[in-house]
């Protein structure tokens, strides 16, 4: 799929609101057949743009109330170091995201805990015990305005 089109556009959109919909609705509210936006969602699907379907859960219900961004800053980059630091980081639940950055930090994490004591934990028991890693500064999140799973 080279390029995307508004309808496309549109398919997409209505996807991430609502992986559920169904086809049927879909096409309806995108104005197309029902085969032809099925046929849509296939190129979409086999050319890549649209890679899988998920849920989004309410981490908060979830009792999963602390989150913090972590600019963690490592003592040197050599590349064995590096790749357990990233062995890590894939592994611990706790790291949502994970984003190598330029600027003073070398990578920003983002982490969600039960709460203050559950993050000390994870800072003392997992994130310092790397030894890629010098140091890390916490942001705490006071509140969402915006996430790429609900838009708000």
């Amino acid at each position: 799929m080279d390029t995307l089109n508004q309808t496309d556009l549109k398919i997409l959109r209505l996807l991430r609101q609502d992986s559920r919909i169904s086809n049927a609705d879909l096409a309806d509210k995108v104005g197309l057949s029902s085969s032809s936006c099925w046929r849509r969602v296939r190129a979409l699907e086999d050319s890549g743009v649209l890679q899988r379907y998920s849920i989004v859960l309410d981490e908060e219900k979830m009792g999963l109330t602390f989150q913090a961004i972590v600019h963690v800053h490592l003592t040197r980059h050599d590349p064995e170091l590096v790749e357990d630091f990233l062995r890590v980081v894939q592994l611990q639940e706790e790291i949502r995201d994970c984003y190598a950055t330029t600027g003073q930090a070398d990578y920003h994490l983002i982490v969600r805990c039960r709460d203050l004591n559950a993050y000390n934990d994870f800072l003392e028991n997992t994130l310092f015990r790397i030894p890629a890693v010098a140091s890390a500064q916490t942001n705490l999140v006071l509140r969402s305005i915006k996430t790429r799973e609900t838009g708000a």
